[in-house]
């Protein structure tokens, strides 16, 4: 058994995550009006950070793991709560995956 098994669903949710993350912050800066979309660029680049380093830091075991995840589910959840109002396809794929994401997280806090 790998040392990460434990964690591997929260692994994928938080690496799809930071994948719809940086997909969606990068659509945001070509929509016409990329000041409406300022908040969600920001937050869109903050979780795909925190997923990262969550990820990482369960495929070591590391003793910081469940610290990282829950802190993860926060900001998420923040992203998600952003991505849910505004109407294009790729702010409401990444609401998806950040929803996805936090319920792994909270799963591998609790």
């Amino acid at each position: 058994m790998h040392i990460h098994s434990r964690y591997q669903a929260c692994i994928d949710a938080c690496n799809a995550c930071a994948v719809a993350c940086s997909a969606c912050l990068a659509a945001c800066l070509k929509e016409d009006d990329v000041k409406k979309m300022q908040r969600c660029i920001a937050l869109d680049t903050d979780c795909a950070a925190i997923c990262s380093l969550a990820a990482n830091a369960m495929a070591r075991d590391s003793e910081m793991a469940r610290h990282f995840c829950r802190v993860c589910s926060e900001v998420c959840l923040a992203c998600a709560h952003e991505c849910s109002q505004h109407s294009h396809d790729h702010c409401q794929r990444c609401a998806d995956a950040c929803k996805q994401c936090a319920k792994a997280c909270q799963a591998v806090v609790n």
